[in-house]
């Protein structure tokens, strides 16, 4: 069942919170995940692979670098879903 943009933000706000620590609160749309949320490379394949598997979709190593925000990892979930 493909879930909304909010449902989609606040799964992966937890998944980056469960690997980082950050607060999910500061898993914002317009975040960058390099720049703005300081993930390093090894986090990023971590929530990635969590991500995957609390969302039921598969993403390719070749799509995790075009995925620079949240809003690009959330846009391409809800595409992947449905």
């Amino acid at each position: 069942m493909a879930q909304s943009e909010q449902e989609i933000l606040e799964g992966l706000a937890e998944i980056v919170n469960e690997e980082t620590g950050l607060d999910t609160a500061s898993v914002e749309m317009d975040k960058s995940f390099t720049e703005d949320l300081d993930i390093d490379s090894l986090s990023m394949m971590t929530i990635v692979v969590n991500a995957e598997e609390k969302f039921g979709v598969r993403i390719p190593d070749s799509e995790v670098k075009n995925l620079k925000t949240v809003r690009d990892a959330v846009t391409y979930i809800g595409g992947a879903q449905s």
